[in-house]
């Protein structure tokens, strides 16, 4: 894994099917791993519909941007940010969608390539990021690229979450230009 060439680039309207096949179809203990609630899983439609749905919008309207994570060209996973303040802040998600895949430190270095869009693009000024706190490759991959632990506390943080301990992590636009020079 470590000899493969890794990329990201912004979603394009034929990841979408990718991306809803991983909601879809991953294993539910998987899901679970992450802190989703099954009961709370939109259909496959539901996500194919809300993501074509914000490719059409501008940016600064856009409740979800999503990069597409590659290894020789080829995706195998998607980072996201959702709760969009544009200019402001976001909240980062990570996913890798097939199990071989993870747990080969692909993870750091995509979130690393990832961070340039979202601070980028979305002009945020604060990245935070909020894990399960039983989930420990997330947590681990965001203390490798620098973001800074702020707590831990419990909370249903997304529509399809169930309540968690979570662990807040941030990264502030300071931050993320130190880490690029």
């Amino acid at each position: 894994m470590s000899a493969a060439k890794t990329s990201v680039r912004e979603i394009r309207k034929a990841d979408i099917e990718l991306i809803a096949d991983y909601w879809s179809r991953s294993d539910p203990t998987h899901l679970i791993g992450m802190g989703v609630d099954l009961q709370k899983v939109p259909p496959r439609s539901d996500f194919i519909a809300m993501l074509t749905s914000q490719l059409t919008l501008p940016l600064n309207e856009r409740q979800s941007y999503c990069t597409i994570w590659e290894i020789d060209s080829k995706p195998i996973g998607h980072c996201n940010v959702n709760k969009i303040q544009f200019g402001r802040s976001a909240y980062l998600h990570l996913h890798i969608w097939r199990s071989d895949q993870r747990q080969h430190g692909l993870g750091t270095t995509l979130v690393q390539q990832s961070l340039r869009y979202f601070f980028d693009q979305l002009q945020l000024q604060d990245l935070y990021c909020e894990p399960y706190a039983l989930n420990p490759a997330p947590n681990a991959v965001l203390a490798k690229v620098g973001f800074n632990f702020i707590k831990e506390y419990t909370t249903v943080p997304g529509a399809i979450n169930f309540e968690q301990q979570v662990n807040r992590w941030h990264m502030s636009r300071s931050e993320f230009e130190m880490l690029e020079t």
